[in-house]
């Protein structure tokens, strides 16, 4: 049988310190959070693998690392107000429902958000709305917000997205091509933006009017 906890503790240790994650809410949220009842049963085995996974419908979750950093980044206030867009599994979203206030996550896909949705109230996280719509434009009726994240690629930063981000707070999201794309931190003060770029990486694509097309 496998012991969880001691999964969750070695990729903490393995992939999330030795790597240079350093914040200790971040590393507790990533130790806390039971990775392998957010990934399909078949896939239980890897969840605490250094990769992302597939959980249907075409669409992954992240490498641990990836939503480790990508946290960090978006450096919330345990009071904070916080849209993610891509729900996905509803993993990252737990992640930031552990340090945030509240948590708005958008899911297009209707299948995948109600499962999420299932899943998150199953294991306690009642602090977070899974909302059915495009996020690529973020959701208004929600802002401002004291952290944005998108966990899908786009191929600019949406201005939706910028345009949401209280005074101080930071925009976190994947951008470049469909194949390749580069973490971009925006963080608002007043009305400058302040724009720096991280580490490569690979996401879906961020479908919708503020991101790709959809495919025909």
């Amino acid at each position: 049988m496998v012991d969880w906890a001691e999964a969750r503790a070695r990729m903490v240790s393995e992939q999330l310190e030795r790597r240079g994650v350093r914040d200790p809410r971040v590393l507790e949220a990533m130790g806390s959070v039971p990775r392998h009842l957010f990934v399909p049963s078949e896939r239980q085995a890897n969840a605490y693998d250094d990769r992302a996974l597939p959980i249907g419908d075409g669409q992954t979750i992240s490498q641990p690392y990836m939503v480790a950093i990508m946290t960090e980044a978006l450096a919330i206030a345990p009071g904070a107000h916080v849209l993610e867009i891509g729900t996905g599994s509803g993993y990252q979203a737990a992640i930031l429902a552990v340090l945030a206030h509240d948590v708005i996550t958008i899911e297009r896909r209707r299948g995948l958000a109600e499962a999420a949705g299932r899943r998150l109230v199953s294991l306690g996280f009642t602090n977070v709305t899974v909302v059915v719509a495009d996020g690529s434009g973020g959701y208004p009726e929600g802002a401002p917000y004291d952290g944005v994240m998108a966990t899908a690629g786009a191929p600019r930063v949406p201005a939706s997205l910028r345009a949401q981000l209280a005074d101080g707070a930071r925009l976190v999201v994947p951008v470049g091509s469909a194949f390749h794309q580069d973490l971009v931190v925006i963080e608002r003060r007043g009305e400058t933006f302040v724009e720096s770029r991280g580490e490569g990486c690979v996401f879906v694509p961020l479908v919708g009017r503020e991101g790709w097309p959809e495919a025909p």
